[in-house]
């Protein structure tokens, strides 16, 4: 029996969503390949990537958005295949939050992912297999040397910012550490330097529910009938619930049934329940659990500051940024963002902060959140406008 039905109403309200950009579309490309930093050499990546805007002609309003652990290259506008709007289309746009009229904005799926980028499910070209588990160790730094290739090839030497949320911001502050000439302004949102304790054990249930699954063989599933589904779907479920809050769930679902039970189930179905299953369902139609395995590691492994003193790691660093976090989050609660402020500032960095009273957990900058929109628009305006303005100065 379908028991999802208010969410199957909820997949056709999406499907009939208008973005002012319309259809868009990605790209893959074939760049040369990076050393990982567990030393595995790629002679050639591909990275699946987006554009939306035009590039002016001094290169100087490309804006780059990292995406989190779930995300891929379709950021914005409306995908083909299925309808759906890019996953931060209420923020990327004509006007938006990040203004596409005025900026360029790049986009692209991480390496080690599973929409179009080199990741586990790729063909090995040593044997003409796909990866599965022999694919390396990934680290953020890894995404982050793949995301310079692309620029490379597109011919950009600077990026006015680096934004991103959870997994997207920790690679934005390795563009502002690594690339410290090349970055003027980063939002690191809803983020860390280093996972807790608790948040790695978050990870960790989630990648066993992946190495329990007697569909999973090692990694080795691709060409059988039934992929480890059912792991990779509690896996989401469980994600899904650190996402929320509690205000959220009290206001969205509370305790309200979905159905009684069935005359040959055990249990009745609470809406929250119903809700979960329906996120791991659709989770699994889109993603490989071998990159939710990888891709985990590589988060739980970051570690912005490696143990080293703060003014000596962030010394180079030039960037003016944006630090953004929300009261409800309790994920990545608001006192990491504090701690990433405290090493900027005594780095002698220009940072605004800002916390939100947002309710809706850390999924807060993935929703249409006026508030956060506002913020970010304003500061990406401000700066822009001082760049104009140091631009005009100099031509005279």
């Amino acid at each position: 029996m379908k028991e999802n039905t208010s969410y199957d109403l909820q997949d056709q309200k999406i499907k009939n969503y208008h973005s002012d950009l319309g259809i868009t579309h990605t790209k893959t490309v074939t760049l040369p390949g990076i050393r990982t930093q567990s030393g595995y050499e790629f002679k050639k990546i591909d990275l699946n990537f987006m554009t939306i805007g035009t590039l002016n002609p001094e290169k100087s309003n490309a804006v780059l958005v990292c995406h989190a652990l779930s995300g891929d290259a379709y950021i914005a506008g409306i995908n083909p295949e299925t309808g759906r709007p890019g996953w931060w289309d209420f923020h990327v746009g004509p006007g938006k939050a990040i203004d596409t009229d005025k900026f360029f904005v790049i986009a692209s799926n991480v390496i080690g992912g599973c929409n179009g980028s080199t990741g586990p499910s790729s063909i090995n070209p040593e044997t003409n297999k796909r990866f599965g588990m022999s694919f390396p160790q990934i680290s953020i730094r890894d995404m982050v040397a793949a995301q310079k290739r692309l620029l490379d090839f597109l011919g950009i030497e600077k990026l006015f910012s680096v934004v991103g949320g959870s997994m997207g911001g920790m690679q934005a502050l390795i563009w502002a550490l690594d690339y410290p000439e090349m970055v003027t302004t980063c939002i690191p949102i809803a983020t860390s330097m280093a996972h807790s304790a608790m948040q790695i054990a978050f990870n960790e249930v989630g990648r066993q529910a992946i190495l329990t699954d007697p569909n999973w063989k090692n990694g080795d599933y691709y060409d059988q009938t039934m992929p480890p589904d059912h792991g990779l779907a509690v896996a989401r479920m469980i994600g899904h619930i650190t996402y929320l809050s509690e205000y959220s769930m009290k206001t969205k679902f509370g305790r309200k049934l979905q159905r009684v039970a069935e005359p040959e189930e055990i249990f009745p179905l609470y809406s929250i329940e119903s809700y979960l299953h329906y996120q791991g369902e659709s989770f699994v139609k889109r993603f490989d659990p071998n990159t939710y395995l990888f891709i985990t590691k590589a988060i739980d492994m970051f570690d912005f500051l490696e143990d080293r003193p703060h003014n000596e790691v962030l010394r180079n660093i030039r960037s003016r940024f944006l630090v953004i976090s929300f009261e409800s989050d309790w994920l990545y609660p608001p006192g990491q963002s504090k701690e990433l402020v405290k090493a900027l500032k005594r780095s002698n960095a220009t940072v605004t902060y800002c916390n939100l009273g947002t309710q809706y957990g850390h999924d807060s900058f993935l929703i249409n959140n006026p508030e956060f929109s506002r913020i970010m628009k304003n500061f990406l305006h401000m700066e822009y406008m001082n760049q104009e303005s140091i631009s005009e100065g100099d031509s005279d």
